[in-house]
């Protein structure tokens, strides 16, 4: 397979991927991200008892049951798993979790007190939801891990071979039937609409809001169209070999990344060299490289 030069107009990287400004930035990154998830739990899950999963979950069992403080729940089980993931998973593995489980049970601890922005369980499920994913897409962003179950789920996944996402589920799905069980199922379902838009959120600041367009373009004019790409829309492309699946014959398959604005553009631009042309674009929900975002 050949290519030309990567899709894209070149930018500068918004960050170094390694240095003490990387670190600083994700040091930072995890703070602020422990800080919004904290207010998340806070503000609107804990008042509402709706445990969606995580230690954050098992502490607002623990204080329904046992009247605890969840900061105190949370550094005490933060502990132990911080130690297993050591000894399991590595040193790199546990430092990166380190930071995000010692302040986020602090953050907890210190808005515990915080007014209330609604006492309607069913916002408190959506808000919250979206506060916490903010804050653990955050906190990924700066290469961190606010530890918990998600360390449990990876050391499950090491020993057992089970897809992580798989494990998440079944610690997470857990909490959430022990809040079925103990305190309501219909706190348990606010807590899954909570789980499924955290979800949501942690994808979304993971991957970008806005989505790219990958476009694979056939024609028997690649040439010219490349040139159109090329210098009218301002876009690097790459040359694929192929082949015709019926005829056998040898061909060119242009690839081209675009941002989603350009998408009709870039139909317009290729049709009018070539009427014939067959194009298929997909989304590309991250694009990372030269003119585009660069791996952090």
């Amino acid at each position: 397979m050949s290519h030309a030069e990567v899709s894209g107009r070149r930018k500068a990287p918004i960050l170094p991927p390694s240095g003490p400004l990387r670190h600083t930035a994700d040091i930072a990154l995890i703070v602020v991200g422990s800080f919004v998830i904290a207010l998340g739990f806070n503000l609107f899950f804990l008042p509402h008892g709706i445990a969606s999963g995580g230690v954050s979950g098992i502490s607002v069992l623990f204080e329904a049951w046992f009247g605890l403080e969840p900061a105190y729940t949370q550094w005490a089980l933060n502990i132990p798993v911080f130690i297993l993931g050591f000894l399991l998973l590595g040193k790199n593995y546990a430092v990166r979790s380190l930071l995000g489980s010692i302040v986020l049970p602090l953050f907890v601890y210190v808005t515990k007190d915080w007014p209330l922005p609604t006492d309607n369980p069913i916002l408190a499920s959506i808000y919250g939801g979206i506060a916490v994913g903010l804050g653990i897409g955050i906190v990924y962003r700066g290469r961190g891990s606010t530890g918990g179950l998600a360390t449990v789920a990876q050391i499950i996944q090491k020993y057992s071979g089970l897809n992580f996402s798989l494990c998440v589920v079944m610690l997470d799905g857990s909490v959430i039937l022990l809040a079925a069980c103990t305190l309501s199922l219909e706190k348990a379902l606010y807590a899954l609409v909570g789980l499924y838009v955290s979800g949501k959120v942690i994808d979304a600041v993971e991957l970008g809001f806005s989505y790219s367009k990958v476009a694979y373009i056939i024609s028997d004019h690649t040439d010219r169209i490349s040139e159109a790409i090329l210098h009218e829309l301002d876009r690097g492309l790459t040359k694929l070999n192929a082949q015709g699946g019926y005829t056998g014959d040898d061909r060119t398959v242009l690839m081209v990344v675009i941002g989603q604005s350009e998408a009709t553009r870039l139909k317009t631009l290729v049709r009018s060299v070539d009427p014939k042309v067959f194009v298929i674009i997909s989304s590309a929900h991250e694009v990372l490289g030269e003119g585009f975002k660069l791996e952090a």
